[in-house]
């Protein structure tokens, strides 16, 4: 604040003193949803400025305590309701006794007062939230989206999710056409976290042909039946919403398969939605293993000539992905009449694309001859060598982010010419599936952008296999050291007159030491990086988000060694580990290092997800470690982190479907004295919540199963409905200090 203009006797001017539509824009622009708790505490006016300005609201709690339902948020214009409480169970009474869970015969008059009570439900929430223009709802059966659905007309945007099983009695389609039917306005749809099968989607849009043609977003990627959509169903529902702008979808590529997406369909394709500029197939067998490494013997059945006429009839392609998990050899040709045929496009993923750039020479081919693409990703184009990044990173020059998997024969000394090139520019790296960059290597290679990457995902494998030599097309350059601008790799303090020739040689001279220092998959030596006065950037300043990949039974603690030990501005890091249990021996080491990432000072949410972590649920056999005593390795010096939120996914015994929270699991959660929020990903028994009543800040707790298929109903010990219900109750009754 600041003294009023009107002498020295003014008084001050205050931040509240400013005119309401200046505050409004203020208010409208901060999105944190604690600030804005904070800022409507200030006075009755900035609380009436904070409702109004607030346009995002999800629910927690449970709907059924319709005096619970916040009133004040009548501007708010994206309502998520997934995530109330408990989580997958409906909000809404069935309206046919015989549909609720644990089956029971019908009591007369049952049907009409669910009836009503569900109608009621849903005009408490319009009345709440009348301006809501965007929708999310955990549709478990379709009655909640017919009862739902229709309560605000103007809804554009719709997303349903469901975990559970379809409802095989329900009709083909009932769920969509229920959408359909009810939002006349309707111009996104978005069922990518929503099981049903691929053919309940064409009736339903060809039964309502004003809304689908009305449509301009469609996301179908990531359908959880996981079967993936066939040539006459796409072509089907192409057909149906001609005037897509975005479509998202899950194909079949193979041909062993009937009906496999092929020249055809994707001509079709382009021929119904000619206004596409947001298109992503991937193949579905690509999203169920995303980390398959290398290439498939087997060849897609795509000619050149289709893709051709495929980029030709889609012109206002901005965003394009194809992951179709069979390989198309010698694309270079195509992905330059790409380039020709697509002005506007800028991002890129492909997956398998074979010969994608062959850098035979000094002039650019291929992918490298796209200049305008800011993100690109390439998967398991099994002849991309460390020439074909360097012709990438020289054409793509305004390349922002870049992601490489499953591609074998990329060295560090290929990546790191990449990143040297692209320093100005390139903030996002993923490198992932690649044979010849562990963990340390990876890690060498981004030095040039230590201190502007903001995100990162390394895989940790702390060996890899592979030629240690230098590629003999690199070797050629280094002659030639000007065109790829050496300073951006090396920084060299003032040496007189002789300095730029003592860089370049100081810069040959590092290289010569890691080509062979590398043997063992460790980092360049300090006095390797430092000699003769010169210095890397060994601080990851701007890093905010870094991602790992972890194989079961491997430790994290080396983490810091091979070159993470400085990142003063990591505030969230996701941990992935994968593996079979059962097939490895007990570590060494009783922790897995989570300890280690306690000097990261500002790191405060974490996604630590054992999912993908198979081993014996029940009793394990004779040598064999159960999982309660892998997630007491895994989830071994937590409390040393000041984490204050957690998502957290328990392994699993996919014999048995059942991913639960163990007791060790427990009371090692329970000393994370610091959370606020806690996502559980799978089940675990009422006692075992209790211990998390002991965190004196926890605030938001819930058991989420977001995988497939979610258990239908619980068993004896674990939680059930009424369970959550008494946690949640006595979670709410503590005071929590701030």
């Amino acid at each position: 604040m600041a003294e009023g203009g009107d002498g020295g006797g003014g008084r001050k001017t205050h931040l509240y003193d400013l005119p309401e539509a200046i505050l409004v824009n203020v208010f409208a622009m901060v999105e944190e949803t604690r600030s804005r708790n904070a800022m409507a505490l200030v006075c009755r006016r900035w609380r009436a400025l904070e409702r109004a300005t607030r346009t995002a609201l999800t629910l927690r709690g449970n709907v059924h305590n319709l005096f619970l339902v916040p009133t004040c948020f009548r501007s708010v214009g994206r309502l998520d309701l997934s995530l109330l409480s408990p989580w997958g169970s409906s909000f809404l009474l069935p309206p046919h006794p015989e549909h609720a869970e644990g089956g029971g015969a019908a009591h007369p008059g049952e049907e009409g007062q669910n009836n009503g009570a569900n109608q009621l439900i849903a005009h408490r929430l319009r009345q709440a939230f009348p301006s809501v223009t965007s929708l999310i709802v955990y549709a478990r059966s379709p009655c909640i989206v017919r009862v739902l659905v229709p309560q605000w007309a103007a809804l554009r945007h719709v997303k349903l999710v469901r975990w559970h099983q379809r409802p095989f009695s329900a009709p083909l389609g009932s769920d969509v056409a229920a959408v359909l039917q009810s939002c006349s306005a309707l111009s996104s749809l978005d069922l990518s976290n929503f099981y049903c099968w691929p053919e309940d989607l064409p009736p339903a849009l060809q039964g309502n042909p004003n809304a689908a043609a009305a449509l301009t977003r469609l996301d179908l990627l990531g359908l959880c039946s996981g079967q993936g959509f066939k040539s006459q169903e796409l072509l089907a529902i192409t057909a149906a919403c001609p005037n897509l702008v975005c479509l998202r979808a899950s194909c079949v590529f193979d041909p062993r398969f009937i009906d496999f997406v092929g020249d055809d369909a994707l001509l079709g394709l382009a021929t119904n939605c000619p206004r596409l500029s947001q298109l992503h197939i991937v193949d579905a067998a690509a999203l169920s293993n995303p980390e398959e490494d290398g290439a498939t013997p087997e060849d897609a059945r795509i000619s050149h000539r289709a893709l051709e006429d495929f980029f030709a009839g889609l012109p206002l392609l901005e965003d394009l992905a194809l992951d179709i998990r069979q390989n198309v050899r010698d694309t270079g040709p195509v992905l330059e009449t790409m380039n020709n045929r697509c002005p506007k496009i800028e991002l890129l993923t492909l997956g398998h694309f074979q010969g994608v750039c062959r850098a035979a020479g000094l002039h650019l081919d291929g992918i490298a001859v796209c200049g305008r693409l800011k993100a690109l990703t390439i998967k398991n184009a099994d002849d991309l060598t460390d020439a074909g990044l360097v012709s990438i990173a020289r054409g793509c020059s305004r390349l922002s982010r870049f992601e490489i998997q499953g591609c074998q024969m990329i060295t560090e000394v290929g990546l790191k010419r990449l990143a040297s090139i692209r320093r100005s520019t390139l903030v996002d790296v993923r490198i992932s599936s690649c044979g010849r960059l562990n963990a340390a290597r990876s890690l060498w290679a981004m030095e040039p952008i230590r201190d502007r990457i903001e995100r990162l995902h390394i895989d940790c494998a702390w060996t890899a296999s592979g030629s240690e030599e230098l590629p003999e097309d690199l070797e050629e350059e280094d002659e030639d050291e000007d065109e790829l601008d050496p300073g951006l790799e090396f920084y060299q303090e003032p040496s007189g007159e002789n300095g730029c020739g003592d860089e370049r040689r100081k810069n040959k001279k590092i290289r010569g030491a890691t080509a062979v220092g590398h043997v063992n998959g460790g980092a360049p030596s300090s006095d390797d990086l430092y000699d003769d006065g010169g210095f890397w950037c060994r601080t990851w300043r701007r890093l905010r988000h870094l991602s790992l990949w972890v194989p079961v039974g491997e430790p994290l603690t080396p983490l810091a060694e091979t070159g993470l030990e400085n990142c003063p501005r990591l505030e969230e890091i996701c941990i992935k580990v994968e593996g079979d249990c059962r097939k490895c021996a007990k570590p060494n080491q009783c922790i897995f290092g989570l300890n280690a990432l306690a000097r990261y000072p500002e790191l405060s949410k974490m996604k630590l997800d054992l999912g993908d972590a198979i081993g014996y649920a029940l009793t394990a056999p004779m040598g064999q470690m159960d999982l309660s005593v892998w997630e007491r390795i895994y989830l071994g010096g937590i409390d040393t982190l000041t984490l204050q939120e957690l998502d957290y996914w328990p392994p699993q015994d996919k014999d048995v479907n059942q991913r639960s929270l163990s007791l060790p699991a427990a009371a090692q959660l329970a000393q994370c004295s610091t959370l606020r929020k806690l996502f559980i990903h799978g089940t675990t028994h009422e006692h075992f919540m209790g211990f998390f009543l002991a965190i004196p800040n926890l605030r938001d707790v819930q058991l989420r199963e977001d995988y497939y298929p979610a258990p239908e109903s619980d068993t004896s010990t674990e939680m059930r409905v009424a369970s959550c219900r008494r946690f949640e109750a006595a979670l709410n009754q503590r005071p929590i200090p701030d």
